[in-house]
């Protein structure tokens, strides 16, 4: 398996990348669906760090597929049959979200992230024996994948009480492994403009579970005859909330990413904040409707924030990664005053109106503004 290389020009994501991404659609829309119904009922103090455990996992398998395939993705038939046997294994992740939510960790979810792992190190394998100058960097993924996925079964057997703690710790074990091995010898020869297409992908994946979350909430308020003018207004506020969050995210074609170890790393474990908060907000929608319809037993307050909080954590973590505070100064101002804005909102009985018209107010304020230092 011979690396690609970095100066290719016109580099794209391939249709199996494509069915890769669209097989996580499904553990994506399992994970925002237990966190709305957690919400409904109440429990959102239980259910946010199984939210934030599931969607890492979710997002890390992704991740580490796409940046092995934007370094060595040949497309052969045994890289084809490999990926599908990845794909394979992301389907049973998935199937065992909602165990994951209930207890923690699942025989499923392990079960089928052994499946992909088993995958994902006959590819590094290859791509030792093929790669004899980075072979350093390679073995260090394989021998760090390998005793990672030793731990999380370890995991299943130790008692309820401590999983969150070594839950945390395997998370830090995970992102340590591509932290050091990138760190060797230049390390792999992933192809900058290609993540870029890869991770503006997911997003829309994200947001688009974001949009489906929510309208099926608004569906089945019609169906049981509540609609009136607060229904109206979610329906408002959430469609300017999600066209300005995908505004947001590609006003910028260039974004804060080189080959450089740090901006790489930096870049891409950012992304998962704002992966996360994309996702949260589709369930805080539907779980508006929910209120609204009186299907609901959070308060207001609580159903406002589940939405104020993570648009917060998105524009907030989008500014950040994308090196926007430091190009463009104004939008540390504006971004500012946005977050005071956005959380004063959680009092209100139009919230999700009001933020999606703060939002909209504040990209149309850095449109002009960029407009403006562009003559």
């Amino acid at each position: 398996m011979l690396p690609r290389s970095k100066e290719e020009v016109h580099r794209a994501s391939t249709p199996l990348e494509l069915l890769f991404d669209l097989v996580f659609v499904v553990a994506v829309a399992g994970a925002s669906a237990n966190l709305h119904h957690s919400i409904a009922e109440n429990h959102l103090s239980s259910a946010i760090f199984p939210f934030l455990w599931v969607f890492f996992g979710i997002w890390w398998a992704w991740m580490n597929f796409s940046w092995f395939a934007s370094a060595y993705d040949i497309d052969d038939v045994p890289y084809r049959i490999l990926v599908l046997v990845q794909l394979t294994g992301a389907l049973v992740v998935a199937a065992g979200v909602s165990d994951t939510f209930s207890k923690g960790t699942s025989w499923f979810a392990i079960t089928g992230y052994t499946i992909m792992r088993v995958a994902q190190i006959t590819q590094w394998v290859r791509a030792w024996l093929g790669d004899p100058p980075r072979r350093q960097v390679i073995t260090r993924y394989i021998v760090g994948l390998f005793l990672a996925q030793i731990y999380w079964w370890l995991i299943m057997l130790a008692p309820m009480s401590l999983k969150p703690y070594l839950i945390g710790f395997g998370i830090l074990i995970e992102l340590s492994v591509p932290f050091l091995a990138e760190k060797v010898n230049g390390g792999t020869p992933w192809h900058p403009k290609h993540i870029i297409e890869r991770y503006s992908l997911f997003t829309i994946i994200v947001l688009g579970e974001t949009i489906l979350s929510a309208s099926t909430a608004v569906q089945s308020s019609i169906d049981a005859g509540y609609v009136d003018g607060s229904l109206v207004g979610i329906i408002i506020g959430g469609l300017l909330l999600v066209f300005n969050m995908w505004w947001s995210y590609f006003q910028q074609t260039e974004h804060n990413i080189t080959n450089s170890h740090w901006q790489g790393i930096f870049w891409g474990y950012g992304h998962y904040f704002i992966f996360v908060s994309a996702a949260a907000v589709g369930a805080g929608l539907a779980s508006s409707v929910d209120f609204m319809s009186g299907q609901s037993m959070a308060s207001l307050t609580l159903t406002n924030a589940v939405i104020a909080i993570p648009v917060i954590c998105y524009f907030l973590t989008l500014a950040l990664v994308h090196g926007r505070l430091r190009a463009y100064p104004m939008s540390a101002a504006v971004l500012c005053i946005s977050t005071v804005l956005i959380a004063l909102c959680i009092w209100s009985q139009s919230a999700v109106l009001l933020i999606g018209l703060i939002i909209s107010a504040s990209n149309a304020f850095k449109l002009w503004h960029y407009r403006t230092l562009s003559f």
